[in-house]
């Protein structure tokens, strides 16, 4: 069977010669395979049973807005929901119960958010029939020989109720306005104190939503959703723009939740998702065309499947390659040429004051950057970079620097390809470049696309892409997991670690996301400090002694798993966190 797909922000019929319809072999033979209803400037029309997959459309189409795909023809009786004609399917759904969390785990684009709106009620699923509204006595039928029959019967009936936790918590200040208090005291249901003591809000509760940071809105969302009086709540990516202190809270409130509600969860850092969740639904298909949910496994099976790229129960394969982590036992003086260093520099802005300590970073590391926000880690990349002068101190050599920022200009005005080409010239055509920087980032993909009306995941990864494709010495890279789901997240690590290694350059990558600093670091630089008023850096020192200092500050310890050697957070309190912690060994047992 044949799916076929057409991208109508890409679609641009005026403006070609309608090649898809033109060159389509079934057409040339007197099919109406495609056909253009109507005025010719409307959108194609791709008639899915009479299509033979050739794919010459989706290569002939100027604007890539055409995408075919084969799926097996068993997966059509499990339609749960389509778009349209010609647009996003998702078959089937998980299975949601009380007293666990219940989480979905998996690549963007894949149905994700369609899957909590319809578990929120906000959509109907229509089973593939587009002609069909709201049909909710049908939604019942459909699944009335499982637990989600009872399910959709209670809360379309309204005997529960559920709540959604958008995953645009940006987008709060265009729909409400006023100070935090003011809006949280609107949603109160008499728990307001108890949930912002639980989330340490009482900091931002007099400030203007409109000047809020990311993760202030973030805990907003989370607050308001939490003092909800509900019986099934949806937390769709709750822990984006948070620190890992304030994920690993958040995973302890929403674990507290689920002892008596129906909670269910969509998270892409894996440390906190193999923290948090009982079971994991996966999600596998094709990106923007279609999205297949797998029945429950287990966390552990559930990640494993997942970095390994391959779905043994359903025999499908995920990802070409696995994502495998190594244990990092080396020290830095096993590498001895430093390409630069710094002194005890000091910088300080209103009320805070920020402290770093001196050193040095040798050619082929990557150091890696923890700590809570509001600590200085951007001030302190910022300054290597030259763009931020300390008020004392200096960084002694002078090297070409790529620099990431962690909040990336929307200003360029046009598109991905010709951003790319100004900047790079002559290296866009370079092998290695495009081999292993652009097309593993899926870059051309958004070639045709403008950097205005780019989304925050397609926006970082072009950035990132920039950034490494960039001829320096030293790579900058601030925060290169927000806005990614998980298989760009690891992906993005791989990147990294192999463009450093091949051209001999160095890095320091900050970010929040555990399992990436993990997979890239060769030493780490850990912050430490009060938020918003003081910050001290420590290091570089090696990956044990930072992560040993990181993770005692956290209060929690770490594994490795016996399949994958990826990192997992020990239970509290359990003999193994006990034993660690009285060894001193929070990052592993040697």
């Amino acid at each position: 069977m044949h799916i076929a797909i057409l991208d109508r922000e890409r679609c641009h019929p005026k403006k070609c010669n309608h090649e898809c319809r033109y060159y389509c072999p079934p057409v040339r033979s007197g099919s109406k395979t495609i056909e253009f209803p109507g005025e010719a400037d409307d959108f194609p029309l791709i008639t899915e049973s009479l299509c033979i997959g050739c794919g010459i459309c989706v290569n002939r189409c100027p604007f890539g807005a055409i995408k075919i795909v084969s799926v097996p023809d068993e997966l059509n009786k499990d339609t749960v929901h389509q778009y349209g004609i010609d647009s996003f399917r998702l078959y089937s759904l998980p299975e949601l119960g009380s007293g666990r969390v219940n989480a979905i785990l998996g690549q963007n684009a894949l149905g994700k958010t369609t899957t909590m709106n319809i578990l929120s009620g906000v959509l109907v699923p229509n089973f593939g029939n587009i002609e069909k509204k709201n049909d909710k006595d049908y939604v019942i039928e459909r699944f009335s020989k499982s637990i989600m029959g009872q399910y959709f019967r209670d809360l379309y009936g309204g005997t529960k109720k559920a709540v959604l936790k958008n995953q645009y918590v940006d987008l709060i200040p265009r729909v409400t306005s006023g100070t935090v208090r003011e809006i949280m005291k609107n949603n109160d249901h008499g728990n307001m104190d108890i949930i912002v003591d639980e989330l340490a809000m009482k900091t931002s509760l007099d400030r203007d939503v409109k000047d809020l940071s990311g993760g202030e809105l973030q805990k907003l969302a989370i607050g308001i959703t939490l003092m909800k009086d509900a019986d099934i709540y949806l937390f769709d990516e709750a822990s984006s723009y948070l620190d890992i202190n304030e994920r690993i809270r958040v995973s302890d409130i929403i674990r507290k939740l689920s002892q008596s509600k129906i909670v269910m969860v969509v998270e892409h850092d894996l440390a906190i998702l193999d923290k948090m969740a009982d079971q994991i639904n996966l999600v596998y298909g094709s990106p923007g065309a279609y999205g297949v949910i797998t029945k429950e496994k287990s966390t552990n099976k559930a990640i494993n499947a997942f970095l390994s790229g391959y779905i043994r129960e359903e025999n499908v394969r995920i990802r070409p390659t696995s994502i495998d982590f190594t244990v990092k036992s080396s020290k830095r003086t096993s590498v001895t040429t430093r390409i630069t260093s710094w002194t005890a520099m000091e910088k300080s802005y209103g009320n805070f004051n920020l402290n770093i300590g001196e050193g040095y970073i040798n050619r082929e590391e990557i150091i890696g950057v923890l700590g809570q926000n509001a600590l200085g880690k951007t001030t302190f990349v910022k300054i290597l970079s030259g763009v931020v002068k300390p008020d004392s101190g200096a960084v002694e050599n002078e090297l070409r620097i790529a620099y990431k920022p962690q909040y990336i200009s929307t200003d360029y005005d046009g598109t991905v390809y010709e951003l790319l080409s100004n900047a790079l010239k002559e290296h866009m055509e370079d092998v290695f470049i495009k081999n292993e920087i652009l097309s593993p980032m899926n870059i051309s993909e958004l070639y045709v696309k403008y950097i205005g009306d780019l989304s925050g995941g397609e926006l970082q990864r072009t950035s990132i892409a920039l950034t490494l494709a960039t001829d320096a010495d030293l790579y900058l890279i601030d925060e290169p997991s927000a806005h990614l789901d998980s298989s760009y997240r690891m992906n993005v690590a791989k990147i990294i670690r192999r463009v450093m290694e091949n051209n001999k350059k160095s890095a320091i990558v900050v970010d929040h996301d555990i399992y990436l600093i993990d997979l890239i670091s060769d030493a780490l630089i850990i912050f430490k400090g009060e938020q918003g008023i003081s910050g001290n850096s420590m290091g570089p020192m090696d990956m044990r002694e930072g992560m040993n200092m990181f993770l005692k500050d956290l209060g929690i310890t770490f594994r490795r798993d016996e399949s994958t050697r990826r990192p997992r957070i020990n239970k509290l309190n359990s003999a193994l966190d006990r034993q660690q912690k009285v060894s001193g060994e929070y990052y592993y047992m040697k």
